[in-house]
């Protein structure tokens, strides 16, 4: 049986049943990547008069 599939796909590609060709035009991946970051900060509370009180420190 093993023997009579092998003999037959040798025949059908000898044959030209398979085509085997490379596409038109090119292979396109688009991936489309949204990266988002967020920052969160907390101040210390005397830190926090200091710069409002000195406005021009940074």
């Amino acid at each position: 049986m093993f023997r009579a599939f092998m003999i037959g796909g040798t025949a059908c590609l000898a044959a030209g049943c398979v085509n085997v060709a490379a596409p038109d035009k090119p292979i396109v991946i688009n991936l489309n990547i949204n990266i988002t970051q967020e920052v969160v900060y907390r101040l210390d509370g005397e830190a926090k008069t200091l710069i409002q009180d000195n406005p021009g420190i940074f």
